[in-house]
């Protein structure tokens, strides 16, 4: 895999600084060519549809999470990221799998 994971590093890092590069990499690659666009590469906490889109696909496929550990995931990392107008889906992504222990499952 090429190096263009490492452009979402340091937003990662500021949430978690101890973040496990492997874990960005997978996060990175599963999401794939979403992340050429500008709009799908943000997460929108405002948007219940897209919320759900993460709680049904992410959270439950790639994680196994059930659907209350799903929301209560969800609603925890936009809590944590409700200072940034610009959430990156990457950095959501590792925060909803840390927050929920399942980071294991990605790495």
């Amino acid at each position: 895999m090429s190096d263009k994971y490492l452009k979402y590093m340091d937003d990662v890092r500021k949430y978690a600084p101890d973040a496990d590069e492997n874990v960005v990499k997978k996060i990175v690659s599963y999401l794939g060519i979403a992340l050429q666009s500008r709009d799908a590469s943000l997460v929108s906490c405002s948007d219940d549809s897209e919320l759900e889109r993460i709680r049904s696909g992410f959270a439950a496929k790639k994680l196994g999470l059930s659907e209350d550990d799903a929301a209560a995931g969800v609603q925890s990392v936009c809590e944590t990221m409700k200072e940034d107008r610009q959430k990156s889906r990457v950095t959501f992504y590792y925060l909803l799998a840390e927050k929920t222990g399942t980071l294991s499952k990605l790495a």
